[in-house]
């Protein structure tokens, strides 16, 4: 094996992201970011479906546990019209994903408070009935 001087798998040969290859694009990733890998380039992903965000998602939970920035960049129109689809765009923006994440109950991070939603003055509720308000509140994921 020639393994130290193969340059380390960045995606880039990886043309579809679909419900067909997810798990092996997902191991894929996984190996790249353990040998140290933190940037993928997705410009030939040009087959994708639904599961790609969750493909993507994934590889990013996995380089913010092992502490590192994942990079997804060159995303084709496809895979960017399916990121903006599911509210996700900020996927190419790790920090963003780092706050969805602190606000799904991962440890906090004192420094994202600034940013947190529960700190809306109640008034934003006010002109609303109680059961709106609460109905908002409860749902808000």
């Amino acid at each position: 094996m020639n393994a130290v001087t193969d340059p380390i798998d960045n995606l880039q040969s990886l043309t579809s992201l679909t419900v067909l290859n997810a798990s092996a694009a997902l191991e894929r990733g996984y190996a790249a970011l353990k040998a140290g890998q933190t940037v993928f380039d997705l410009r030939h992903v040009l087959t994708v479906d639904s599961v790609a965000v969750s493909v993507m998602l994934a590889w990013q939970r996995a380089a913010h546990d092992a502490g590192v920035t994942l990079q997804l960049k060159n995303l084709p129109p496809a895979l960017q019209s399916l990121t903006k689809l599911y509210g996700v765009c900020s996927l190419v923006f790790p920090t963003d994903v780092k706050l969805e994440q602190d606000a799904a109950g991962a440890p906090r991070n004192p420094a994202h408070d600034e940013f947190a939603p529960a700190k809306a003055p109640d008034t934003v509720f006010a002109p609303k009935t109680a059961v709106e308000a609460d109905s908002a509140s409860h749902h808000h994921h």
